[in-house]
């Protein structure tokens, strides 16, 4: 495969796993709380790593860690999964899934700008012109139908995605600069992480869990969400010289969600929802049309 094409393989891999994380969403949601749900999910994602570390002859890297690495991963813990997953959960209980998700959806535009400053990378106009395009059907979809739809969100709801696709946006620029192994920090976060969930659900949520559907889903999403996908996405930021080119191909994953969320959560979906995956999708050949080649 040629280097160039590396990336945005990962990426698509990685977006295409992140299309089914709606659904199991709102279905892990119908149960447990955003801590319990996530709890589950972090758990579920501290084994695979472990498992990703071991196959790989890496466990020796967790007792090489200095005391700056290991602070390290227990601020990014708290960035992610803990902070983030229980702000976007809470998103997901007030928000219906394909509005949601949308909304989030503006963590790439936020990451491409703050990879100017923190990362020193270059955008140039068509950069600009490919997010705006992007963002433009994602305030379509957010319509639900019509301008009537956004009286019906929980203002809530809305804030709370917005504030989630901030802090997911630090979370990966701060790990881009972390220099040590993909999967010993992924690994180690998400200990601090699952040690923080622990923490809360001990004085807020309890632990009790019941077999069903939403266990399910909340092990399908460490698996599918945070476990294996992370890796494939940290890999696609690290190896491209652009991070606005990666990060408009996310914009794929609304077009790809609706068919799971239609066919398993069976919500009705909006004209407006196609509307705008056509101003999204032409905002991505935009981008690759014209950045395309220094990916």
């Amino acid at each position: 495969m040629k280097q160039k094409n590396r990336p945005v393989l990962f990426a698509f891999l990685a977006v295409l796993c992140w299309s089914t994380a709606p659904t199991a969403f709102k279905l892990g949601l119908k149960e447990y709380t955003p801590a319990q749900l996530i709890f589950i999910a972090s758990g579920t994602s501290v084994i695979i790593l472990f498992f990703f570390l071991l196959i790989q002859g890496k466990m020796k890297l967790v007792m090489q860690q200095n005391s700056k690495q290991l602070v390290s991963s227990m601020l990014l813990g708290a960035f992610n999964p803990f902070i983030y997953y229980i702000i976007l959960f809470k998103a997901y209980s007030l928000l219906p899934a394909q509005l949601a998700q949308p909304i989030n959806m503006i963590w790439p535009i936020i990451l491409a700008l703050l990879s100017v400053p923190m990362l020193r990378q270059k955008i140039g106009w068509q950069s600009f012109v490919a997010l705006g395009i992007s963002f433009i059907g994602v305030i379509i979809i957010s319509s639900q139908g019509g301008i009537n739809g956004f009286h019906k969100t929980s203002l809530l709801g809305v804030v709370l995605a917005i504030v989630s696709s901030v802090i997911w946006s630090l979370y990966w620029i701060l790990n881009v600069k972390d220099n040590r192994d993909e999967t010993l920090k992924l690994f180690m976060n998400f200990v601090f992480g699952f040690a923080f969930l622990s923490i809360a659900l001990t004085f807020f949520s309890g632990f009790t869990f019941q077999i069903g559907e939403a266990l399910f889903a909340g092990i399908y999403i460490g698996f599918f969400e945070i476990g294996i996908t992370y890796i494939l996405w940290l890999k696609a930021m690290q190896l491209s010289k652009n991070n606005a080119v990666i990060g408009n191909l996310v914009f794929l994953a609304p077009f790809i969600s609706l068919i799971f969320i239609y066919f398993i959560l069976k919500e009705e979906i909006f004209i407006t929802t196609f509307i705008g995956i056509i101003f999204i999708v032409g905002g991505i050949l935009f981008q690759q049309i014209k950045k395309g080649r220094k990916a």
